[in-house]
């Protein structure tokens, strides 16, 4: 994209300048602009002392120096990212204001169009800077925790590592691990054989595949060995090598359990632990493997922990905001300024 002569000189506290940008011809103005124009409406609720205007192929803003040249980022970023075959939509956009005005040594249309795994016509892709991070991590390191809320994707981009894993032939098989704790159930009074007890929790973990692999092949790859999906407990004694290993839902793990998961680790393998400290089902008094273990492991080496936050809640928006929500009454709980 090319920019026009500034009208005028000034800064962001000086008087406007007008700034003409033309799109290059073989980028189509309606994926850039947006069915209806909503990527245009999206950009300008995040820059709202802007004034834009389209004809043809042209985009004129006029405005402060500091917002023009954040639009004329942003809109190369948009560019890169349709040229990349990614199409854009709301979150798009000011997911990439975000990170263009934190200064994030990352670029937007980098974060935004890394692939992880594609199948049956869908891709997986991190979709938040923090999300990126934890991706990169994964690739970078033997052992690495995802800490988060709901909605941040840690399980899933980790399953989608390990499957991509798989099929580039970097491990030979992999397994996925939980605790069976119960959050407001008891497993005595659910109904059915054991495995129809243990079914429930282990559930996301299936829902997760299915979008990844063919549902047709899961059964073989389990039957094979391929593919484990088992609770925690079935992993005392076991030395895993070759292998991606995966432990949701660790926050209901107890440090016993923890050493004892992460001392499972054999050669060729790699580890992942996701969990959210904040939804800790642990009977009382019980201490949370997953809090313990920071405090011990932190700064090993090979060892990484990714700390994900509702800025990275990929889950209808409303999610980030009740995250936040929550945040702030348990921390008026703590300093006991109020219900």
């Amino acid at each position: 994209m090319s920019g026009g002569a500034p009208a005028a000189a000034a800064d962001s506290s000086g008087p406007a300048e007008q700034h003409t940008l033309v799109v290059p011809p073989e980028v189509s103005m309606v994926a850039l602009l947006g069915a209806h124009d909503e990527v245009l409406r999206t950009i300008e609720r995040a820059l709202p002392a802007l004034d834009i205007h389209v004809r043809g192929n042209e985009v004129t803003m006029t405005g402060s120096a500091a917002d023009l040249g954040l639009a004329e980022r942003l809109l190369d970023e948009l560019i890169a990212i349709i040229g990349a075959g990614q199409p854009l939509n709301r979150d798009a956009v000011e997911r990439s204001v975000a990170m263009l005005r934190d200064r994030t040594r990352e670029r937007p249309a980098d974060v935004l169009t890394t692939n992880i795994i594609s199948n049956r016509g869908r891709t997986i892709r991190a979709k938040t800077l923090g999300q990126k991070r934890y991706v990169d991590a994964i690739d970078e390191n033997t052992i690495v925790f995802g800490i988060g809320p709901a909605g941040t994707g840690k399980t899933y981009l980790a399953m989608a590592k390990a499957v991509a894993a798989l099929q580039a032939k970097e491990v030979n098989r992999i397994i996925l691990t939980r605790p069976a704790v119960e959050a407001g159930e008891r497993l005595g009074f659910l109904p059915g054989t054991l495995n129809d007890k243990i079914d429930p929790y282990l559930r996301p973990l299936y829902d997760a595949l299915h979008d990844m692999i063919d549902p047709d092949s899961i059964p073989r790859l389990m039957a094979a060995g391929t593919i484990e999906v088992a609770p925690l407990a079935y992993m005392r004694g076991r030395t895993l090598n070759d292998a991606f290993i995966i432990l949701d839902e660790a926050q209901n793990t107890s440090p016993e359990q923890m050493k004892m998961f992460l001392t499972r680790l054999g050669f060729g393998s790699k580890i992942v632990v996701t969990g959210d400290v904040t939804q800790v089902d642990l009977p009382g008094g019980t201490e949370s493997g997953l809090r313990v273990v920071s405090r011990i492991l932190d700064g090993l080496d090979d060892v990484h922990f990714a700390h994900l936050s509702s800025d990275d809640v990929v889950r209808h928006r409303l999610v980030g905001a009740i995250v936040d929500a929550y945040g702030r009454w348990d921390e008026r709980k703590r300093s006991g300024s109020g219900s």
